[in-house]
């Protein structure tokens, strides 16, 4: 195969690459959940084009056929680990119903106005012992692999899912090599080079769905660990506890380099973020390398941060992350690895400071939550709705403000972050009442979506 037919295989050749000559994004797909429960989940495709006379709106609503669905994350069929392969193309999005467990796939020929594929149901994942399906990652092979947080009963434990270049169930990723000690699931990661994939914890479907209690913590029904697989053997490696500091290891993010060995995880409820690498020994460790600091609410209780949403530009120099209940996003420069340094910081809506950083003060519920980074790293797209019953909990308003979805201008070589006064969209009159916002891509791929061999 000539090198000239694989630059049309999907993606880019390297991070930097994709970087420097990826397309600036002009279209926004969001998941949305409607707060009412009786309106189906939708794709909402929104311009960003700033030359578009269409510049901040919801262009095109893709419903789908069920209710109840919670859509979540979700990710693309092909992405820069098929670059080398030019039979195969970025069209579609694998779409998980978190409460529902069906994956929806969307074909988006036309960019503008997706349309329905495929739909999944749940039958073919418990078919498995699996529900809630979470993270999707395309492989090199062309399989999809997807995080599942609970059995077929929505209790623990979960595992990893495989769909074919079709889009039809062929098992588990690790099938017959299911460890006792991982009983739970959430975000993993692959590195190739490394021979190694990283697995994150949040808690079964039947405890996290019903809102968040503190006594399961100290009943141990969520996690605070981190798993490591062998990626070409499917095989389950080792478990480093990250302790109350590590509690609810949500996303984790290796470097985009290929040939950079180390990542990292936030800590939900531990408001922490590790590091983890291999040391001399090519031994898999960790170390903590950002502590958020509880903070005092109206009510005098100190609030932990929440960091619930995570990533790393695709020159591996800043990483970013949301404190959902204090309601500020972080920009860190980790040219150092082990000692990131702050620089630059904006406050939403949080449960902390009465006002924000927009000039004119505008009521925002909730705080940030999802962020999603441009290739060139210099806008980053932020939504607020964590999961329907943890927003309800913890912003009631929510239920009748809907989301927002604002940008915030990055300096991607010096650092530094300015909220966009002029990019603010409100979810509360959509179509079928108020809505729920939560993750985002791009029709030519992210910072969250591609991994390269």
């Amino acid at each position: 195969m000539s090198s000239s037919c694989c630059t049309k295989g999907p993606g880019y050749t390297s991070p930097l690459e994709a970087m420097k000559n990826g397309p600036r994004e002009k279209i926004l797909y969001v998941a949305m959940i409607p707060c009412q429960e009786d309106q189906p989940n939708y794709l909402a495709t929104i311009d960003v084009d700033p030359t578009s006379n269409n510049y901040q709106q919801v262009i095109n609503r893709l419903y789908v056929p069920n209710i109840n669905d919670e859509l979540h994350h979700f990710g693309w069929n092909v992405c820069s680990s098929c670059h080398d392969d030019c039979n195969k193309q970025r069209r579609f999005l694998v779409l998980g119903g978190f409460k529902s467990s069906r994956i929806y796939i969307v074909d988006t020929s036309d960019e503008k106005k997706p349309s329905l594929y495929k739909t999944i149901e749940s039958d073919e994942l418990k078919k498995l012992d699996l529900t809630a399906p979470h993270t999707v990652h395309c492989l090199g092979s062309g399989e999809i692999m997807i995080s599942c947080l609970g059995n077929a009963k929505g209790e623990q434990p979960g595992g990893f899912m495989l769909l074919n270049q079709n889009f039809e169930v062929i098992g588990r990723w690790n099938d017959g090599n299911s460890p006792s000690s991982v009983q739970f699931y959430y975000d993993f990661w692959y590195k190739p080079r490394f021979n190694i994939m990283v697995s994150s914890e949040w808690a079964a479907p039947n405890i996290f769905d019903k809102g968040f209690n503190p006594n399961d913590v100290a009943l141990n029904k969520y996690g605070h660990s981190l798993h490591f697989w062998d990626w070409s053997k499917r095989k389950y490696l080792k478990t480093i506890d990250l302790g109350e500091d590590g509690s609810i290891p949500l996303e984790l993010r290796f470097c985009h380099n290929p040939t950079t060995p180390y990542g990292y995880v936030v800590c939900a409820l531990g408001s922490s973020v590790f590091r983890y690498f291999p040391d001399d020994s090519n031994e898999w460790q960790v170390e903590k390398v950002i502590q958020v600091e509880s903070l005092t609410g109206n009510d005098g209780q100190p609030v932990p941060a929440i960091i619930s949403d995570m990533l790393i530009s695709l020159n591996d120099k800043f990483m970013y992350f949301c404190n959902w209940l204090h309601g500020d996003i972080r920009q860190y420069d980790i040219t150092n690895p082990s000692k990131p340094k702050l620089t630059g910081q904006i406050w939403l809506g949080g449960l902390i400071k009465t006002d924000n950083d927009f000039n004119d003060k505008r009521s925002l519920t909730g705080g940030a939550q999802m962020i999603q980074l441009s290739l060139d790293g210099k806008r980053l797209y932020v939504t607020n709705s964590l999961y329907s019953s943890w927003d309800d909990q913890f912003y009631p308003k929510m239920k009748n403000d809907g989301s927002y979805l604002v940008k915030i201008d990055c300096d991607s070589e010096n650092g530094g972050m300015k909220l966009d006064q002029n990019f603010y969209i409100s979810f509360k009159n959509e179509p079928n009442g108020p809505s729920r916002a939560h993750e985002m891509r791009y029709p030519g791929g992210d910072a969250t979506s591609d991994i390269w061999n």
